[in-house]
């Protein structure tokens, strides 16, 4: 048969309060190969739905380059680093 393409793995890495929330600060988590930012936000929070409440402030970073949340394709490779960014300035 063909190459049945799975989900890749990526490394999901928390930061400041969502590491708090999450309560651990990486985990590997299978995700569609492509997905909007605002889905794979909706992915990691239904693994860890205390993350819901920074929903409004968090982005992301894939691959070192700044996502907001929103209708953004982005193309997952197996291993890619998404990093949990919440704000860093209390407030």
């Amino acid at each position: 048969g063909g190459e049945r393409l799975c989900p890749p793995q990526v490394s999901v890495l928390y930061f400041a309060r969502s590491a708090e929330l999450a309560g651990l600060r990486r985990e590997t988590l299978r995700v569609p190969r492509q997905v909007t930012a605002l889905q794979l936000w909706e992915e990691i929070v239904s693994v860890h739905p205390r993350l819901a409440v920074i929903r409004d402030q968090v982005v992301f970073a894939v691959r070192q380059e700044y996502v907001l949340l929103g209708d953004q394709l982005l193309v997952l490779q197996p291993g890619d680093e998404v990093a949990i960014i919440p704000p860093i300035s209390g407030g």
